[in-house]
């Protein structure tokens, strides 16, 4: 059976009915039905084990679930990253637990476990499993031997080792088990990677009982270390706790969503791998967990600048490049893999990802303001640090008035886009006020004309009379959403006539029931074809302007109705589609980061 590009396809769940566990290394998704249907190992951008979210048919699969019919619930043990999937059948209530043990010993880097513990709760249930491992992608072939009680799958390049408490057997490409429990019994699955000089392992049922409650206590002691504690504490949290599962612990780098090519629209080629490290998605993030008060993800990050970004002034797009491998590998190449027909049709499925070499100017102003936020309420910068970050600071009075691909990375060619500029104005404003703070020494002369000549020309170039907004570039009267953060940077007063005006503007033509359009495709050509959803960030972001303005009821009315839009574990991917479902890359680092700063200033304009 071949995909049509349906949104019903039925070997696919939607985007939005999956939940995420992780060991600070990597990721799987489980679906609703109990299917793990996208793992990497041993990291984020490894190949995939299981795809079959890119390909129902090529793309392997690990399937547990009852044996009967059923109906199920999925929800997050409480304060934690792990994972409960729920079966309600007539003959009982079942449950599979979900979780990856995090380990604490750096020589275990390579070694990851992946933990199923299926129990009934209520009755007698029978259950169905199926481990079909796809190797690279579908792209290797692979053979399956028993050893001492474990089920060995070997490709050339990876072998996993299954332990399972229950029968399991195989026909030389998966392994099956069905087995029946009763109230209060158990069974376990432990998915290993076969590391080379590791003895494989087994997982009696106490030990996985000892893995359960070890990674539960993990997840609850980082938790606690949250100050928040405001009105949407268990949303805010789940962004938290999210945001730390896209962590890379071996280097500090924060991936921007731990999938590549799930579509922007349904059969449509807005499909693009993001599972690197964007210097702008991960400089916000250290942004909204030192607002909860996690310093410790601030000073990985700055570790994975520190050790792996090379400042490189000779560089045509200048000394930082938009997004780094995990590991800091500056190339990325983009290519597509026919072999997958994309999720529900969406071809293509693209790895790796070109727009490694385009010139986004507003990155500096977002990694150097997260520089200033970790030495305001984290470590004071260093004398090192700090020469490196005026060699950006240099460099970016120098070429903020050249044009660039924009945040939005489009393949349709550089123009001045408004919002780059005042990231540029952010980058050196910031520069400015640490060393003023701090007693630094700086070319301060040069940074103040260059910071107020981008004033000047975003107020003269980037506003429209006509329009009586802020516009997405110079020449053209084309709104864009991105400007929603003027006064969240602080670069024009939240109630300056100007802006409420542009706030208006920007509700009237890109807001839909609370969900932000970042912009008009139609009317600002983006180099690719078809429409897209609202952008979930954007919709925060206007969340977090309204309730800077004081417009306070619409503010709160505007994020609950965001709230609603969340996936039933309280995630969301890049956008929201025409009906309200999840679109693109899941879950996004750039939409949790930006719920938790819309639930922190409303908060604090609420009282």
């Amino acid at each position: 059976m071949q995909a049509d590009g349906r949104r019903g396809d039925p070997r696919y769940l939607p985007i939005g009915e999956h939940g995420l566990i992780g060991d600070l290394r990597t990721v799987a998704l489980v679906g609703t039905n109990g299917t793990i249907d996208w793992y990497c190992c041993p990291r984020f951008d490894a190949p995939s084990v299981f795809g079959s979210i890119l390909d129902a048919d090529r793309g392997g699969s690990f399937e547990l679930a009852a044996d009967v019919p059923y109906t199920t619930k999925q929800f997050y043990f409480p304060d934690t990253n792990v994972l409960i999937t729920r079966f309600f059948a007539d003959d009982g209530v079942g449950e599979i637990q979900d979780f990856m043990p995090v380990e604490r010993d750096n020589t275990e880097v390579d070694r990851h476990r992946l933990i199923r513990r299926v129990t009934v709760v209520r009755g007698r249930l029978p259950f169905r499993a199926l481990v079909a491992p796809r190797f690279d992608y579908g792209r290797l072939p692979h053979t399956v031997t028993q050893d001492g009680g474990l089920t060995v799958f070997t490709s050339p390049t990876l072998g996993l080792t299954l332990s399972s408490s229950v029968p399991v057997e195989h026909d030389g490409r998966d392994a099956a088990a069905r087995f029946v429990l009763r109230e209060g019994e158990r069974a376990v699955f432990a998915l290993d990677r076969a590391a080379p000089g590791v003895e494989p392992r087994g997982c009696p049922l106490e030990q996985a009982e000892e893995l359960f409650t070890a990674t539960v206590a993990f997840w609850r002691k980082w938790l606690s270390a949250s100050r928040y504690r405001g009105r949407w504490r268990e949303i805010v949290h789940r962004s938290a706790l999210t945001l730390k599962l896209l962590t890379y612990a071996p280097t500090g780098g924060i991936v921007a969503a731990p999938t590549t090519s799930l579509p922007e629209q349904i059969g449509g080629r807005r499909n693009w791998d993001y599972r690197y490290v964007w210097v702008r998605d991960a400089a916000f993030c250290v942004y909204a967990l030192l607002r909860l008060g996690f310093t410790e993800e601030a000073e990985a990050f700055m570790g994975f600048l520190d050790k792996h970004v090379r400042l490189d002034g000779s560089c045509p797009a200048g000394p930082l490049q938009i997004m780094y491998g995990i590991d800091g590998r500056r190339e990325l190449p983009e290519e597509e893999l026919p072999h997958l027909e994309g999720y529900r049709g969406s071809r293509p499925v693209r790895v790796g990802n070109d727009a490694v070499g385009q010139l986004q100017l507003d990155i500096y102003g977002a990694l150097i303001d997260s520089v200033y936020l970790y030495n305001k309420w984290g470590t004071p910068i260093s004398s090192r640090r700090w020469d490196e970050l005026c060699t950006l600071v240099d460099w970016v009075c120098a070429h903020w008035d050249q044009p660039d691909e924009g945040v939005w990375e489009t393949r349709g060619g550089r123009k001045n886009f408004t919002y780059s500029r005042l990231m540029c104005w952010v980058a050196i404003e910031r520069a400015m006020r640490m060393a003023i703070q701090r007693g630094l020494p700086a070319d301060m002369p040069r940074w103040r004309e260059s910071r107020d000549a981008i004033y000047r020309d975003i107020m003269e170039h980037g506003w429209s009379e006509r329009l009586q907004g802020f516009v997405q570039h110079a020449g053209e009267e084309v709104l864009d959403a991105a400007v929603l953060m003027m006064p969240l940077a602080k670069f024009v007063s939240p109630t300056d006539p100007k802006w409420l005006s542009t706030l208006d503007v920007l509700g009237d033509a890109l807001v839909s029931d609370s969900l932000v359009y970042r912009y008009d495709p139609e009317q600002s050509p983006d180099g690719l074809e078809g429409p897209e959803g609202t952008f979930s960030i954007c919709s925060f972001w206007y969340v977090e302007a309204l309730s800077r303005a004081g417009r306070l009821d619409e503010a709160r009315l505007a994020f609950e109705k965001m709230l609603t839009y969340a996936n039933h574990l309280g995630l969301y991917a890049e956008q929201i589609g025409q009906t309200g479902e999840q679109l693109g890359n899941f879950p996004q680092a750039f939409t949790h980061l930006a719920l938790i700063s819309a639930a922190f200033n409303l908060d604090h304009a609420l009282g």
